[in-house]
């Protein structure tokens, strides 16, 4: 079972830097914000291979360190997403004449 799951992340990792090397610069801002419901689903699973009664430690302390790493993400693409939309708001110049 362990192999199966490092494997899958092995297969993961290739399979990520692949798609994001073939994203235009221009696109990868607004990728973010799809990427944080991804990582959204990837917290969950963490959780759920932390709560396993028979996992054992090492599956808890990769659990761990899924839960962590996906929370950067999803706090950091939320950052980045919320900059990206402040870049297209108008500034007021003052105030309007009447």
């Amino acid at each position: 079972m362990l192999g199966l799951l490092f494997f899958v992340f092995v297969v993961a990792i290739f399979l990520g830097i692949e798609l994001i090397s073939k994203v235009p610069s221009q696109l990868h801002t607004p990728l973010m914000s799809g990427s944080n419901a991804i990582s959204g689903i990837t917290i969950v699973g963490a959780l759920i291979a932390v709560g396993q009664p028979d996992g054992g430690p090492l599956v808890t302390v990769l659990g761990v360190v899924a839960v962590a790493a996906a929370m950067i993400n999803v706090v950091g693409g939320y950052l980045v997403s919320d900059r990206m939309l402040r870049m297209f708001k108008r500034k007021d110049e003052g105030p309007k004449p009447s």
